[in-house]
């Protein structure tokens, strides 16, 4: 459907869907107090820490972290993205969705795509044919044998061939179809041929198990060795991997994800057992890859050739994983021995050796430093700077947390220096003092903000005072005008309603903890309490500023408007 989903209708189907109903008919749960528990769906565990709260419309797992409303919970449970979360929610719902209507609209977006992907699946189905039943075809099929490809296997990827013909696909398909599924290439005069020609073909399928394009290999040395399909209107190429989907029909919640580079690599290692592992197709490393792969895995183990090629490509895919290494994700690295691909030396060393250089590849942490370090003679102070300056601009991009600050304080040791006191660090002090929360009981504006996410109705109450917030000053002060704002403007019915405006915004990560927070209040004391700890911020708030300007007007005198300010708080004291 075309158009995109407006705003109050997801604010609506987050009220009209209870979050227990919701989970519950996914994973049964229990009622243990004020919540509902059950063992966590996305990690190993034996005894419940999986937590869902029916007034707030959250839940969270103590054990592994995850935490969302109900359309977060079916974007981890199902694997969705978040268009086809809400599509789920709604028919969960019984609720159609409305579609806003986008001006400048392109043709391609108003088209229904269901042609194109019912052409994919007449192509590879005709490929499968060609492969079976052709004199090339069984060519092909000698080479899988050779490759030790079963039929099984060919089966399961639904492997096919290309036959060596100008017009195979065009004689026989609707050729504006096969222009858009970008199957035929267009000449200069007008004419048209089968980009895949002579090649065994390698189907690539969405997580809903659509075809969305093709990969292609000779079987022999001629170049180029590797075909992809182009980008079109179904295939992307920076945001899909060749083999999740056969990947997740095996285990929806694999350990770990394998990432290699070649569709042979992928299928070699499924013939042997190794049902976890995609490739990247014919592109480098990007951050929609990984953001993809680790919402059906938190470890991931990237495999490359040991030759001088495979460990700049190592280096390469390792410099694009910073911004997405949140809490509770790890990678890492596997070099392989000079000569040899997955497919070789599974055959070579057998499985369980394989399984063994997976399990114990080498950490990202130590990966990196030892990629810096290598070559610097640390006892100099110029190699020390420049371990330092280089790889800083690294660290900088991870996401704030305990494993970007382990990473500068190794930074640190390495370097014998005191780099934690350096400019670059300094900024990372004061990022990082925004986000994490002291330890020990909150301080008052974040009891009183944790309070208000937690019942966003407070809102009223805050607006009955009619706070000149302008005249207050405390530590946050500014981050909890933006987070009143939102709370003022949007409405929110419950918590699940407002995590959803925060989703993929900077304060995500503060929101959740805050709302998290367990306050130790009886909940018929609520109200009182948060109205007895707003009070005694904005009395704090109101005392810090007119200390300040007292401090200023003997120092250095104030001007018009903060000599107002202070005459109007002196008198409302």
């Amino acid at each position: 459907m075309s158009g995109r989903i407006p705003r109050e209708f997801i604010d609506e189907l987050l009220v009209r869907v209870d979050i227990v109903d919701l989970i519950d008919s996914h994973v049964p749960l229990k009622k243990t107090g004020a919540n509902y528990i059950a063992r966590c769906p996305f990690h190993t565990e034996k005894t419940p820490s999986f937590s869902v709260n029916q007034p707030k419309q959250f839940f969270h797992c103590f054990g592994c972290g995850v935490s969302g409303n109900a359309i977060g919970f079916l974007m981890n449970f199902s694997h969705l993205d978040f268009i086809e979360a809400v599509e789920d929610l709604a028919g969960f719902a019984g609720l159609e969705i409305p579609r806003a209507s986008v001006e400048y609209q392109s043709e391609q977006k108003k088209e229904d795509l269901s042609s194109l992907y019912g052409l994919m699946e007449q192509v590879a189905a005709f490929y499968v044919r060609q492969l079976r039943a052709s004199e090339e075809g069984k060519k092909a099929v000698e080479y899988l044998k050779a490759r030790g490809v079963s039929g099984d296997c060919a089966g399961d990827f639904i492997l096919g061939y290309a036959p060596d013909d100008w017009r195979a696909l065009a004689s026989r398909f609707d050729q504006k179809l096969l222009i858009e599924a970008g199957l035929l290439v267009s000449k200069e005069n007008g004419q048209f041929y089968d980009r895949f020609r002579g090649r065994i073909m390698f189907p690539i399928r969405n997580r809903r198990a659509r075809i969305i394009g093709f990969g292609g290999r000779v079987t022999d040395n001629s170049l180029p060795k590797y075909l992809n399909s182009p980008e079109t209107p179904l295939f992307h190429k920076g945001q899909e991997v060749y083999g999740l989907y056969e990947l997740l029909q095996k285990n929806s919640r694999p350990q770990r994800i394998l990432v290699v580079e070649g569709y042979m690599d992928v299928i070699a290692l499924a013939q042997f057992g190794i049902h976890y592992a995609v490739a990247t197709l014919g592109t480098a490393t990007s951050q929609a890859h990984l953001d993809l792969l680790f919402r059906f895995s938190s470890e991931l183990v990237f495999c490359f050739d040991g030759d001088r090629a495979g460990r700049e490509a190592a280096w390469r895919a390792i410099a694009s994983v910073f911004p997405s290494l949140k809490s509770g994700r790890q990678i890492r690295i596997m070099l392989l021995p000079e000569n040899h691909d997955p497919d070789s030396l599974v055959r070579e060393e057998g499985l369980d050796k394989l399984v063994e250089r997976v399990q114990t590849a080498q950490v990202l942490s130590e990966y990196f430093f030892e990629h810096f370090s290598k070559d610097l003679k640390l006892s100099e102070m110029e190699s020390r700077s420049n371990l330092r300056t280089e790889a800083e601009s690294y660290l900088t991009q991870l996401p704030v947390g305990a494993f970007r600050e382990m990473m500068f304080e190794k930074l640190s040791s390495l370097a014998k220096q005191h780099i934690l006191d350096t400019g670059a660090m300094l900024s990372y002090k004061k990022q990082e003092k925004k986000y994490r929360l002291k330890q020990g009981r909150p301080s008052l504006p974040s009891f009183v903000i944790a309070l208000l996410l937690q019942n966003p109705k407070f809102i009223e109450i805050i607006e009955q005072k009619k706070v000149d917030w302008d005249c207050l000053e405390f530590e946050g002060v500014e981050k909890f005008k933006n987070i009143l704002q939102v709370i003022a403007d949007k409405k929110p019915a419950n918590y699940g309603v407002l995590l959803e405006v925060y989703r993929d915004h900077a304060d995500e990560a503060i929101i959740k903890k805050l709302a998290l927070m367990d306050l130790m209040i009886p909940d018929d004391g609520v109200e009182a309490e948060f109205c007895d700890a707003l009070n005694g911020l904005l009395k704090q708030g109101r005392e810090a500023c007119i200390t300040r300007l007292q401090a200023k007007a003997q120092s250095k005198g104030l001007n018009v408007h903060e000599r107002e300010t202070l005459i109007k708080m002196l008198a409302n004291k």
